[in-house]
């Protein structure tokens, strides 16, 4: 895995960032930038595909009234899970700080990552610790901050700017199919270079979750008997 930076990279040639027109920081008469008092929220979402593996981000950054202020996403490379997501909240606070917002709150999925900011769980890996330790001294720049915990289902639009992310990390055009919760039928698509087996022919395969899978591209119709002897 490729080494983990002591302040992560947030907006490389893979990250989007969509900012609302009305959304700029406002300057007062004498040039400094206005305060401004009101809550602000952020939904952060970060996976990878495979862990470690192709990994993004996706957070979705609201005013009080509940109007979009920007929408951040951005691939990460090879990473592990709980890096994405954790620069994904990143993210959120150095939005709020650059934009002039004193106070955020946030919500994420990863339940890990907000009981480490709260204090609640330690955080033991090594990996982790700079990421956390940088997510501290940002919270600290803040007046006030708030973190809580909600289910993925309520976590959505985080979720689709992270795999937004992922998708144009990994060259996709468009978003991967989901499996079904309890698929019916393997849908596997045909081998166009596969060769139907013939009655009596001895295959080879393995087996991995309890599917057989037949060596040499060799394909087996629907509805015939076999007989399997263990090596």
């Amino acid at each position: 895995m490729p080494p983990y930076p002591s302040s992560p990279c947030l907006f490389s040639a893979e990250s989007s960032t969509k900012v609302a027109p009305d959304a700029q920081p406002q300057n007062n008469s004498a040039g400094n930038p206005a305060h401004n008092p009101v809550w602000i929220s952020a939904h952060c979402d970060g996976g990878a595909r495979g862990n470690p593996g192709p990994a993004g981000f996706g957070a979705l950054i609201q005013d009080a009234n509940g109007a979009t202020l920007a929408e951040l996403s951005e691939f990460l490379g090879i990473r592990t899970n709980n890096y994405a997501e954790y620069s994904g909240l990143l993210a959120c606070l150095q939005y709020a700080l650059d934009h002039n917002h004193p106070r955020l709150r946030v919500v994420s999925d990863s339940e890990l990552m907000v009981k480490q900011i709260q204090g609640k769980y330690k955080v033991n890996s090594p990996d982790l610790k700079p990421l956390w330790q940088e997510a501290r001294n940002r919270i600290a720049r803040l007046e006030a901050f708030e973190i809580s915990h909600a289910l993925r289902h309520k976590n959505k639009d985080a979720d689709r700017l992270a795999n937004e992310a992922m998708d144009r990390g990994m060259k996709r055009t468009s978003a991967p199919q989901k499996a079904t919760p309890y698929p019916t039928k393997s849908e596997t698509p045909p081998n166009p270079y596969a060769k139907p087996a013939e009655s009596g022919q001895m295959l080879r395969g393995f087996t991995k979750n309890g599917v057989i899978h037949i060596l040499g591209g060799t394909t087996l119709p629907d509805g015939i008997f076999v007989k399997i002897i263990r090596e």
